[in-house]
């Protein structure tokens, strides 16, 4: 955490420099010493450490000043800082003044010029009053913070960006937080200009761009090699196993990531069947550790980006990104994983990200403290996300179109499901329809068996019913199924065109597609099993395919 500030104005340069002198042989150790000889610079400067979320402790203002008095300036600086004590240095001429001060801004001390010797004048007057500030301190949070509307998918976007890149944020409600007011009105902003982000270093950026949020927190480098051994594409338990393995066995490996690391497994808020967990663990935690592992053994990452196409020539692989440069690869590992399936039904994507959300139960559960919410879907990632929920929301409601759990989900979830008594099983029903004015306000369920219908009031839906394999982009003669996962290995020649496509004598190894050197891993390929620990295995196994493809080109 940065250290409070101890703020100072005075126009007299050799003033300033005494009052600095002295406060930074005293405080240095635990308070920032700012100084400055304008006022106007002093009020651009502190809206900036507002926006960065710096703290005052102590305003030390002269009184007379060219530009604007000292009581003038305190009048608006208590408006960005109310919390901050608050000292006015006079002349004993300006006594009148000093008294003005105590009424006008609630002022704490006047204190004469000079102060020699400080031990006597200066220091028992700042003991006393930065004392009284740390009784009532609170530390501010002082990363990202984001202002918008809580029902704005805008907003969503930008917080699960933020939450899936494991970036510490704040969010504050316009609506409801009069720090976000103050924020948006402090730096001429208004309703038209949220999603509003403030950044560390006391910038903002109005209705950014991931992009843009990247470059800006640094988090998106620039490729640093010309042509690399193995590209990963998707940075799910398939891509991050595969980087830790290939950067650990020496490859020039690079990863690319079109949202964030971790897949759908990263938005996981507890699991409990992995290896070598006994407590179990978070999406994002098992995300934090394999990325930190990947970069340490010098795997690089780039993140957001997005593939358009790979195309094929002289044994090398050049990966085109929509926003360029294209990289150039000796090898292949396609693991982007799926998306979860849209809710085709009246309303749902009206209120899609204001209130229905795919995914995303981590980044937006406080939002349904002492909510009504409904989660539709039966496997384990919908079980996860209602347990999680459970510890917010009022009540919990799963919907599902079957009559059981048992085939969908592991069998610790639903026991755990049954022990949480705010949490609620809704068998052979469907989601019919969704209702509201801003946000999502209603549901319709349709019992699949009687036909009947029921509005319910709900105020948030999480949807997790299957998922549909992240290969649209794919342009080049790779042979995928009828529901568009990838083939791999033997069960490639069971297609007509395979023989078309392969030119190689040999068969494809176990996780290459019809493409020679190109491979896939994890639940975009055709037959993979669906678990987190599955992923990783296919990941790493496609490693040891890479070296076996490198060593015959």
């Amino acid at each position: 955490m940065s250290r409070p500030i101890i703020f100072c104005i005075d126009d007299d340069p050799q003033v300033l420099r005494a009052i600095n002198r002295d406060l930074r042989s005293k405080y240095s150790s635990l308070y920032k010493i700012m100084t400055t000889t304008s006022a106007q610079e002093a009020l651009e400067m502190l809206t900036e450490l507002k926006n960065s979320g710096a703290v005052i402790a102590l305003f030390v203002c002269d009184q007379r000043m060219p530009e604007m008095e000292g009581v003038d300036f305190l009048c608006k600086a208590i408006n960005i800082f109310p919390d901050a004590k608050r000292v006015l240095l006079t002349a004993y001429s300006d006594t009148e003044a000093a008294i003005k001060a105590i009424n006008d801004v609630q002022l704490d001390y006047y204190l004469m010029k000079p102060w020699d010797p400080p031990e006597d004048r200066l220091y028992p007057v700042i003991d006393g009053l930065i004392g009284d500030w740390q009784n009532n301190y609170v530390p501010e949070f002082t990363g990202i913070r984001l202002i918008g509307f809580q029902f704005s998918p805008a907003s969503h976007t930008i917080k699960d960006y933020l939450a899936g890149n494991l970036i510490p944020y704040r969010f504050l409600d316009f609506e409801r937080s009069t720090e976000a007011t103050e924020l948006v009105e402090m730096n001429n902003q208004g309703n038209e200009d949220l999603p509003l982000v403030l950044f560390e270093d006391g910038s903002f950026i109005s209705k950014p761009t991931i992009k843009e949020i990247a470059e800006k927190i640094g988090i998106n480098p620039q490729i640093t090699n010309h042509i690399y051994d193995v590209v990963i594409i998707g940075a799910g338990p398939a891509g991050l196993a595969a980087a830790v393995y290939g950067a650990s066995e020496g490859l020039k490996t690079l990863m690319i990531e079109r949202k964030a690391p971790g897949g759908q497994a990263g938005t996981s808020s507890r699991i409990e069947n992995y290896l070598g967990f006994p407590a179990g663990l978070s999406g994002a935690d098992l995300t934090r550790r394999a990325i930190t592992q990947a970069k340490r053994l010098g795997a690089e990452f780039l993140s957001p980006q997005s593939v358009s196409d790979i195309r094929q020539k002289d044994g090398y692989k050049t990966i085109i990104l929509e926003d360029g440069p294209d990289i150039l690869s000796r090898s292949v590992i396609i693991t982007t994983g799926v998306d979860y399936r849209k809710l085709e039904v009246p309303g749902i994507n009206d209120f899609t990200g204001a209130g229905i959300y795919y995914g995303a139960a981590l980044t937006e559960a406080a939002a349904c403290t002492n909510k009504e919410v409904y989660v539709l879907g039966g496997g384990n990632s919908a079980g996860q996300a209602a347990v999680y929920l459970s510890k917010f929301a009022k009540n919990v409601y799963i919907v599902i179109r079957k009559n059981s759990l048992v085939s969908t989900m592991s069998a610790y979830l639903i026991a755990q499901i049954a022990d949480i008594h705010n949490i609620t099983l809704i068998i052979d029903t469907e989601i019919t329809t969704a209702t509201g004015a801003n946000s999502l306000e209603k549901l319709t369920l349709t019992n699949a068996v009687t036909k009947q219908s029921e509005v319910r009031d709900a105020d948030a839906l999480y949807i997790f019913i299957g998922a549909k394999p992240y290969t649209d982009w794919i342009q080049l003669d790779i042979i995928k199924n009828d529901k568009d996962f990838i083939e791999t290995g033997r069960d490639l020649k069971a297609y007509a065109d395979f023989e078309k496509i392969w030119k190689l004598k040999r068969d494809p190894f176990l996780l290459e597609t019809s493409c020679s050197g190109i491979f896939a891993a994890g639940d975009v390929r055709a037959g993979a099993m669906n678990r987190v620990a599955s992923a990783v295995g296919e990941g790493s196994m496609a490693i040891s395919f890479v070296h076996k493809y490198l060593a015959e080109v």
